[in-house]
């Protein structure tokens, strides 16, 4: 049976540390390593995600549970409901202004998920935005491309 091997990169750990105080965190092997997977992750992750991820390295579910929570709490990473009744979790994006979100597409066929640029809008839907109140955040749904391909819509 082939083991992964985690790699360990002192500079994020540190750097992961740093920020965890910053924000008045106790940095605990548990929310460093939480953390760490958040930010290689190139799409938020559920609890579920993260737990088939860290049990096998000796943390328990309940335990990957309170500190994704503690995390957003402190507002580290951001929690997200994307139509399905699940919380995911996301690293914040150091390009964008605190607290801002960024789209999300989910396909319908797979349950993939993508992390979206910035959307524009055209000036007629601004002023529909505004009429109806303030955005806080933008979720598409639709088949991805592979779905598209094998037919599954």
């Amino acid at each position: 049976m082939n083991k992964k091997t985690r790699q360990v990169n002192v500079d994020e750990i540190t750097e992961i540390r740093e920020l965890l105080r910053e924000y008045g965190v106790r940095a605990t092997p548990a929310r460093i390593t939480v953390m760490q997977e958040l930010r290689a992750a190139t799409s938020p992750l559920s609890h579920a995600d993260l737990a088939d991820k860290l049990v096998p390295l000796g943390f328990d579910r309940a335990t990957v549970f309170r500190n994704l929570n503690d995390l957003a709490d402190a507002e580290l990473i951001l929690r997200a409901e994307l139509g399905d009744h699940v919380w995911r979790f996301e690293t914040f994006d150091p390009d964008r202004p605190a607290g801002e979100k960024h789209p999300h597409f989910v396909c319908e066929g797979c349950g993939s998920i993508t992390c979206l640029d910035t959307m524009e809008f055209t000036p007629v839907s601004k002023r529909r935005a505004r009429a109806v109140g303030r955005i806080t955040e933008i979720l598409l749904k639709g088949h991805c491309l592979d779905c598209d391909a094998a037919g599954l819509v």
